[in-house]
């Protein structure tokens, strides 16, 4: 589990390619690796991975076909830069939302307008996430968790602030830019709760005492 609250940005050193799968292997700042181990889990531009192996400051994932054909991380190559996190810890503070790290779809940047003290950004995303995405609702966009300024049939807006510009690769996405997108999970789950029971339940046609 995970904040939306990036902590660093990796660099992409090479990207491996096998059999329906791939080996990514990214260079991270010394410090967050200090006790790093096998197995642990790390959020890659939204995408939940886990480290394989270690070498000095690079790390190795194992990327599934699915998970590149589901993502951003399909475009990855030697020198992209990636927003990365580590898990929560339960001692944590939330300083996001809850974000899982598992990608529902791919949005692109269709427009940026740079204001006074923030950029807003418009990004289009499949038709079928739109109705988790709500005005003042939380997004994840490249694991960066994000409030949503405007939401549209099939775009929605965020304002980024000289932080997020800053300290994540949202900072230099241009129009025509893939980004991972992940929706509040809250909202997956009340639609499943209230959905199926209805849907389920058979239609009264005596009368009722």
């Amino acid at each position: 589990m995970f904040t939306g609250i990036v902590e660093t940005l990796g660099e992409v050193v090479a990207v491996t390619e096998q059999a329906g799968s791939a080996v990514l292997t990214l260079r991270l700042p010394a410090a967050l690796l200090e006790d790093a181990k096998q197995g642990d889990s790390y959020a890659v531009d939204g995408v939940c991975l886990t480290a394989t192996a270690y070498a000095g400051e690079e790390v190795r994932f194992d990327v599934m076909g699915e998970t590149l054909k589901r993502s951003a991380l399909g475009d990855a190559k030697a020198g992209t830069v990636v927003n990365v996190e580590r898990p929560v810890r339960l001692s944590d503070r939330l300083g996001g939302h809850l974000v899982q790290g598992h990608v529902d779809g791919v949005g692109v940047v269709t427009g940026r307008a740079p204001e006074e003290h923030w950029d807003t950004v418009t990004i289009s995303l499949p038709a079928d996430l739109a109705r988790y995405v709500v005005e003042k609702g939380s997004i994840t966009v490249s694991g960066t968790s994000l409030t949503v300024a405007r939401a549209g049939a099939d775009d929605f807006d965020v304002c980024l602030i000289p932080e997020t510009l800053s300290r994540t690769t949202l900072g230099r996405a241009t129009p025509g830019t893939r980004l991972n997108l992940e929706v509040d999970v809250v909202a997956k789950y009340v639609e499943r709760l209230m959905g199926a029971p209805l849907a389920a339940r058979p239609t009264s046609t005596g009368s009722q005492k």
